[in-house]
């Protein structure tokens, strides 16, 4: 083939770099891998063990002769450490002085009792996570979710198996119409969710406390500010018996984390929601509705957390007080973020939850150690879950900066 005739090279044009961070890719850096999750939780474990340790009274004696014997020192952290930890197992997990098989059992079913509203409100806020939505309001959803449960578990007198359904349909809606705020005042005016949510969680404190002073919810003969106790047909029945306080309660858990799995996976509205999340503009484009999107996420997240406070109110607690939610509402928060914010991972994460808390009294009484180093340990795993994924988008966004400039 002669020169002329030869196909001129092709040229190689390079794609122009990126300009910004995708949404799907912050949100894909955000949810990171189990792998992260598994080695938050073992390194905020050791160092709350090395903080258990640096505690403790004997460590501290021995520490006084250290450089003679340094043995002494690191066998009393040892020992301090593993005693704490092998208390909080005994607690949280299997108990192994207590009597028959029911009682050495006994401590992971209140494990499982305690996770059950962590897991319910975790995946209320997983849910508005996978949607691009930050719902840091589930402790006012479940306020409103157990007020309406505990109206119509004590005001109302039905059958038994109605009353309870009646109760959970009371405990659902309230969540969702206090959730469906926001999720409306998102899509019309644009506000910011995050404001919303926190400003409706002092709304929903105040509104319980307003509420427990009136004759109809104050319960007569009491100057506390507590409601009646609900009617027996309103409470979920003992899984186990009634010498366990897990009840059914823990099943409607199994059966939420089913549905938003179903939901995310298998359902239209799971992939509109999903894309919403990952990049509203092309979700628009596709003729997504992207307001609609965040108002049916916000009602389905408020609906999951309103269970866990019917949980509460069913299943534990039993009347209405202002502090029926306990924490439960931002913990969940961190329940979600290390579960991923996909169902199956928020469960267990609730029940790694449930499992510090259940133990950590346990591990106060046996040990002498404070609780408030359960505290310390939670808190460092939200830091190791959080802290690689957002250097990891610092570093991409200034290497995106540099490379547009």
């Amino acid at each position: 083939m002669s020169a002329s005739t030869a196909p001129a090279p092709t040229e190689q044009v390079s794609a122009p770099p990126p300009t910004e961070l995708s949404a799907d890719g912050q949100r894909r850096t955000l949810l990171g891998s189990t792998v992260q999750s598994v080695l938050a939780v073992v390194t905020a474990l050791l160092l709350g063990g090395l903080l258990v340790a640096v505690t403790d009274e004997k460590v501290r004696h021995t520490a006084g002769y250290f450089f003679a014997r340094p043995g002494d020192t690191f066998a009393a952290m040892w020992r301090a450490a593993s005693s704490a930890y092998v208390a909080m197992f005994h607690g949280a997990v299997y108990n192994p002085s207590g009597a028959g098989l029911s009682g050495k059992l006994y401590p992971l079913t209140e494990t499982l009792t305690v996770a059950t509203p962590l897991i319910l409100a975790g995946l209320g806020v997983a849910l508005a996570f996978r949607a691009g939505l930050f719902n840091i309001g589930a402790q006012g959803q479940i306020l409103v979710g157990a007020t309406l449960a505990a109206w119509v578990g004590f005001s109302w007198h039905l059958p038994a198996g109605v009353h309870l359904l009646a109760v959970l349909a009371a405990g659902a809606l309230g969540g969702a119409v206090w959730g469906g705020i926001v999720g409306l005042l998102k899509a019309r005016t644009g506000a910011h969710e995050v404001i919303l949510t926190i400003m409706l969680n002092y709304v929903a404190l105040n509104l319980v406390a307003w509420l427990l002073t009136l004759p109809g919810f104050q319960r007569e003969g009491s100057s506390n500010p507590i409601s009646p106790a609900v009617d027996e047909n309103a409470m979920f029945p003992k899984l186990l018996g009634e010498h366990f306080r897990l009840h059914w309660g823990f099943v409607v858990a199994v059966l939420a984390t089913v549905a938003v799995a179903w939901l995310l996976n298998r359902s239209t509205v799971g992939f509109e929601l999903r894309a919403v999340g990952a990049n509203p503009r092309a979700a628009r484009t596709a003729g997504i509705s992207v307001t609609r999107g965040f108002v049916v996420v916000m009602l389905l997240a408020g609906m999951l957390a309103g269970l866990a406070g019917t949980a509460q109110i069913s299943g534990t607690e039993h009347s209405l007080t202002s502090g029926v939610a306990a924490s439960f509402g931002f913990d969940a928060i961190t329940v979600a973020l290390l579960g991923r914010s996909t169902p199956w991972g928020t469960f267990f994460a609730g029940i790694l939850y449930g499992a510090f808390r259940a133990g950590g009294v346990t591990m106060q009484s046996m040990t002498g150690t404070n609780i408030d180093i359960v505290l310390v340990v939670q808190s460092l795993i939200v830091l190791f879950v959080a802290l690689p994924p957002l250097l990891t988008l610092a570093t991409r966004r200034r290497r995106i900066q540099e490379v547009a400039a």
